[in-house]
């Protein structure tokens, strides 16, 4: 009898070896149930996932964002600094990141101030240890300007924008080793964050009216006035 032929198992060979999205993309190219297509067209699929933002009560139409993710900065120095500079109007807040780099200003350590020493530039925020974190505040600074470019396209009024919300999340540690005397082995990680903020522009601001100062009454003054009303 001629003997069978060996089954050839290549295509899943290949498909062994492929990367997880594009043994997805290969699954669904092979599901498509349309009219054959020639050699020369092909077919793109996209993914389309949505950014989600931890401001969620803050309409898009009418705000900037901007974000970055495992930035290799100190996670507790950009916190602080972040914090420093939430509030404030876009070009202050752009001033006073310029001046923590020039160390003209300093940035105020309330959180995570273990180890910081004392700062007389710290007085204006109220507290004594204060820090220049010149890596986080170049950070923001690139950040600050991605979002008002993004205001710009937007149509917004870039000179009347305002730091609505910023918020600095920890990212997942880099780990490295030192070595150590005697043989021993020490972790070195880093501390990376995830950064994320809103700009959107400043509410106009209305003086208050004049108040009318009421007069104090002593208790016999106001049972006179209740008499009174009694006796109209």
């Amino acid at each position: 009898m001629p003997r069978a032929k060996k089954r050839t198992t290549t295509r899943l060979a290949i498909s062994k070896f492929q990367r997880p999205t594009e043994r997805k993309a290969t699954k669904l190219l092979t599901r498509h149930r349309g009219p054959p297509r020639s050699a020369t067209t092909s077919r793109w699929i996209f993914f389309v996932f949505q950014v989600r933002y931890a401001a969620q009560d803050i309409p898009a139409a009418k705000s900037a964002r901007a974000r970055g993710s495992y930035l290799r900065v100190s996670f507790k120095n950009t916190r602080e600094t972040a914090q420093a500079i939430n509030g404030m109007k876009l070009q202050r807040a752009l001033t006073f990141l310029d001046n923590v780099t020039n160390k003209l200003e300093a940035v105020p350590m309330r959180r995570f101030a273990g180890s910081t020493g004392r700062c007389a530039q710290g007085k204006q925020f109220g507290v004594s240890k204060a820090r220049w974190p010149e890596k986080s505040a170049k950070f923001l600074i690139d950040l600050l300007k991605n979002a008002e470019a993004n205001a710009d396209t937007k149509g917004l009024d870039t000179g009347n924008l305002v730091v609505k919300h910023i918020q600095v999340n920890q990212a997942p540690k880099g780990r490295r080793r030192t070595y150590r005397a005697h043989g021993r082995i020490n972790p070195y990680m880093t501390n990376p964050c995830h950064i994320e903020l809103i700009l959107t522009e400043g509410e106009e601001v209305v003086q208050k009216g004049p108040v009318a100062k009421e007069a104090h009454l002593s208790s016999r003054q106001r049972g006179l006035q209740v008499r009174r009303a009694i006796q109209a």
